[in-house]
């Protein structure tokens, strides 16, 4: 299994995860997978359908949003991703390699918290978030404007 991060204090990220990986992440206390792999991303990928599978018969819950470099920061996108990272629940987030799973959590978060904070979290578990900070500010101008 690819290694995982902690990226707050509920979510983690990781690179793709094989079939036979779910139950290894239910048995390290995970209760909700985060799939951003658009299905034929890769020969060797499995369909969402079948991590879908993999990880119900783990007893996970279960979600795929297919996130793409054309729609990371969309409000589909992070409106989707804002009801998955569920407070309270540990949840791991996966893509190829942990880039956009650990950018779409810093789009959902920068809703919220401070873009700087926002941007260490992602540094300290390994991804170097600067060159989204303009997106990730204008995360914070969206969750301030409909709050008006």
């Amino acid at each position: 299994m690819s290694p995982i991060r902690p990226i707050s204090d509920s979510v983690s990220i990781s690179s793709w995860l094989d079939k036979d990986d779910f139950s290894d992440v239910k048995a390290l206390g995970f209760q909700r997978v985060i799939n951003f792999r658009p299905d034929n991303e890769a020969r060797d990928q499995i369909p969402s359908t079948e991590a879908e599978a993999a990880a119900r018969e783990a007893g996970l819950h279960y979600t795929h949003i297919p996130v793409t470099r054309q729609n990371l920061f969309t409000d589909e996108v992070v409106r989707k991703a804002v009801s998955e990272f569920a407070p309270g629940e540990r949840t791991l987030a996966y893509c190829a390699s942990g880039q956009r799973a650990a950018i779409v959590w810093a789009a959902v978060t920068a809703r919220s918290r401070p873009v700087d904070e926002v941007l260490s979290s992602a540094q300290g578990c390994g991804f170097d978030l600067r060159l989204v900070r303009d997106d990730l500010e204008a995360q914070a101008v969206r969750a301030q404007q409909s709050e008006t």
